[in-house]
């Protein structure tokens, strides 16, 4: 059985589209559609109401806005099938690709990553934005997020694995990845949203960078005691260089003091800092380790 979760806001015009859409390419499997309205104030529930009069389709409506990796978490943990496939309802992440999910998965993937290909009609400015926050992502986790999206095949166990890591601040599209089970790629246009409009705006994409980059890496905290390590080592050799007698221009020693305590009161930052991302490591509860396979599993 497949799983398809469809996490919703504000999306009344492409329900019964993307229920249309998703459905014709899995003729002939056994498959349940999940819908989750975000905290929609459009008609999006009204419609996800009347399209569950299909057996395949399943609503869940949230009591408010929770944002979109609370929505994905809710339809995978009500989902009922051996795979999971999450994908937005607005079909810029195109059906015509979850067969070859679903081949991948059947051939002993455990989770099958969509990558753009391209970008469709997006900016040069927010393709730049993607590559930066993409690139910064990939050095935080440790894999390799370019072209990542949030379309992406899981089996159960995989699943199940995500689900085990509880922090509220999490990151879907990264957790998938992280949680290492083999993992293969398919590749795809982003296609033209056909109906309604985006909802993302430069500063919620920024909000978004931000937050996510906060909940795979404590970089930022200790980033203080990297420029207080410099700035410590550039006033020392400044200060030997005028003690030799070497001419400095404008640099006093009133101003290479001042440099020296900067660089010290950084240093120090950086080492509070680095205490609190190990408390920040720890409130986090992350499972220690995922077991992907046993010989002495029951069957």
């Amino acid at each position: 059985m497949i799983s398809i979760v469809v996490p919703s806001y504000n999306e009344e015009e492409n329900i019964f589209e993307a229920a249309r859409a998703i459905s014709g390419v899995l003729a002939g499997l056994e498959y349940e559609i999940i819908f989750v309205d975000d905290g929609s104030s459009d008609g999006t529930w009204q419609k996800i109401s009347e399209a569950a009069s299909d057996t395949h389709i399943r609503g869940l409506r949230f009591s408010r806005n929770f944002g979109k990796e609370s929505a994905i978490r809710a339809g995978l943990e009500a989902a009922l099938g051996d795979a999971s496939v999450v994908i937005d309802c607005d079909l810029q992440h195109p059906p015509k690709v979850i067969p070859e999910m679903i081949e991948k998965w059947n051939n002993g993937a455990r989770v099958v990553e969509g990558k753009k290909s391209t970008r469709g009609s997006k900016g040069r400015s927010y393709g730049v934005f993607a590559k930066v926050f993409n690139s910064v992502m990939t050095r935080a986790t440790g894999f390799d997020m370019s072209g990542a999206s949030d379309f992406i095949l899981l089996d159960r166990d995989a699943v199940k694995a995500v689900l085990s890591y509880s922090e509220n601040g999490s990151f879907f599209r990264a957790l998938a990845q992280y949680v290492g089970f083999e993992s293969e790629a398919v590749y795809y246009d982003v296609a033209e949203r056909e109906r309604g409009s985006g909802k993302w705006t430069f500063f919620k994409l920024m909000s978004y960078a931000f937050r996510n980059i906060a909940a795979f890496t404590s970089a930022p905290l200790l980033a203080g005691f990297g420029a207080g390590a410099l700035i410590c080592a550039a006033a020392s050799v400044l200060f030997i260089l005028k003690w030799c007698g070497v001419p400095l221009g404008s640099f006093s020693a009133g101003i290479l003091t001042l440099m020296l305590v900067g660089g010290l009161v950084l240093l120090t930052l950086g080492v509070i800092g680095y205490y609190l991302s190990r408390i920040y490591d720890e409130v986090k509860r992350r499972p220690k380790y995922i077991i992907s396979a046993d010989t002495k599993e029951r069957k």
